[in-house]
């Protein structure tokens, strides 16, 4: 994450390094740079969830074609949480106060945001290693169920981690 920040943050050029001299006018450059790095970080997360969700609908047909409809209700209830999901990530107003909020924090709080953001990715690692079983579940036609329950419980898990920070955010902004 502080990566994503460095990328915007190396990208000054000589002229913004010049303008950051201006009393008052760093702080603000960096509540942008913060934005933008949020908004980065934002979109890779979303894109990554719409990766695996994407896996999810190819897994659906995969259902249907091997005559399994019985699961497929099931299926679109873990696609449509985790799309929940990523569209919270994606679309989240700045006033929820985005990943790399400029909100003055303390550490501890802060520590505490950062473990929540590393979290958020850890659920699209977590999804592709379930979406693989997912795919090999299909193929043998055995443990279906439970791995579709597996997906599903990551999208809701995700959905309550994110309620999680939202509140942390909220209580420390």
């Amino acid at each position: 994450m502080a990566d994503i920040h460095d990328r915007v943050e190396g990208q000054l050029s000589s002229v913004e390094r010049l303008i950051d001299k201006i009393p008052g006018w760093s702080g603000y450059q960096q509540r942008q740079k913060r934005r933008q790095a949020d908004k980065l970080l934002r979109e890779t997360l979303a894109d990554q969830l719409n990766a695996q969700r994407r896996r999810m609908d190819a897994a659906q047909k995969s259902l249907i074609r091997h005559g399994r409809l019985d699961l497929v209700g099931e299926m679109e209830s873990a696609v449509t949480q985790l799309k929940t999901f990523a569209d919270r990530v994606l679309f989240a107003s700045y006033g929820y106060a985005g990943l790399f909020a400029a909100v003055k924090i303390r550490e501890a709080e802060l520590k505490q945001l950062y473990d929540f953001d590393a979290a958020l990715f850890e659920y699209v690692e977590r999804l592709d290693t379930a979406n693989d079983h997912l795919q090999a579940a299909i193929s043998e036609g055995e443990g279906l169920e439970a791995t579709i329950d597996v997906i599903r419980e990551i999208a809701q898990e995700a959905n309550t981690t994110f309620d999680r920070r939202q509140r942390l955010f909220l209580e420390t902004g």
